[in-house]
């Protein structure tokens, strides 16, 4: 892969891992409501108007009930439940565990889609994967019952993401990736905008979460999409999905140094069988005659 592809790489790995602990910084001063619809509203900002410049929105004519579908599973619920989910636990904790998307695809290609399921080593990669959220939540996520309630709501959030990924092939396949993105911010925006009115800031938020709420929505759903799609293009499906598994290392990181959050062995351990399991489950999978050129699994869920 060019050098120029792996600084890329790394760039969005490290913005998309970020996201965890931006959420958690503007937590403290503004609601979950507040935080999803402003995330969605600023990054329809950037895609919106790139979408617009690439002449890809007209894609989406006709196909606003399908884009409305695929907002709500894959954006807007995951989202709300990873961010309330952030209110009980680490933001590093949060990373690990949305990394398992790969390992909820293989479970559900069994049902949804046989020519995505795993064979071979890609379900010995199930079962490290499984087993190391089991690890997390019987070593870290054991505290009380908050803690194991915003754990699963993060599980149940990247099970979204997941049937998103298969919304998304059966739907929406022949429509450009930037308009599904534009689209699909648009209408989490406006369908959280209630959430938002509903529960207004008690103050004026501090810089501090103001500069959280520019990165996350303009940086990790829009600027790092832009560059993840050039990384495509650049060195492939296939070697740009790496960065699935880089952002979590970031994440876990991030919120040491920055939050003062503990690397426990459990959380080392957990994001190792994760990871390790998620690429397998991921990349062992059944052959197929043709595989599509796009990603299952589309930029904004992997804005996280």
């Amino acid at each position: 892969m060019p050098r120029r592809a792996w600084g890329a790489l790394l760039i969005v790995a490290a913005i998309w891992g970020s996201s965890y602990l931006f959420i958690k910084v503007a937590l403290d001063d503004l609601s979950v409501g507040w935080v999803v619809c402003g995330r969605c509203a600023l990054g329809a900002l950037v895609l919106v108007p790139l979408a617009a410049r690439r002449g890809q929105l007209g894609a989406l004519r006709g196909r606003w009930g399908a884009v409305t579908a695929l907002a709500l599973v894959q954006v807007a619920v995951p989202f709300l439940l990873i961010a309330r989910g952030e209110e009980e636990i680490a933001s590093g904790l949060a990373g690990i565990l949305v990394a398992s998307v790969p390992l909820f695809t293989a479970l559900l290609a069994l049902r949804l889609d046989r020519t995505q399921t795993s064979q071979g080593w890609g379900l010995v990669g199930l079962l490290a994967g499984m087993a190391g959220i089991v690890m997390l939540f019987g070593l870290d996520l054991h505290g009380d019952t908050a803690e194991v309630v915003g754990g699963l709501m993060i599980i149940v959030a990247s099970i979204g993401y997941a049937i998103g990924g298969f919304m998304l092939r059966a739907n929406l396949p022949d429509v450009p990736a930037a308009a599904t993105a534009a689209g699909t911010m648009l209408v989490s925006a406006a369908v959280t905008l209630p959430l938002a009115i509903a529960t207004p800031p008690s103050a004026v938020p501090g810089i501090d979460t103001i500069a959280s709420m520019a990165v996350l929505g303009m940086g990790g759903t829009g600027i790092a999409f832009v560059l993840f799609y050039a990384l495509i293009a650049d060195a492939g499906m296939a070697r740009a999905s790496l960065v699935t598994y880089i952002a979590p290392v970031f994440a876990v990181t991030y919120g040491a140094v920055l939050l003062d959050e503990p690397i426990t062995a459990g959380a080392i351990g957990g994001m190792v069988l994760i990871v390790a399991g998620s690429w397998l489950a991921a990349t062992a999978r059944r052959p197929t005659r043709s595989e599509p050129s796009r990603s299952t699994e589309p930029a904004p869920a992997r804005a996280r």
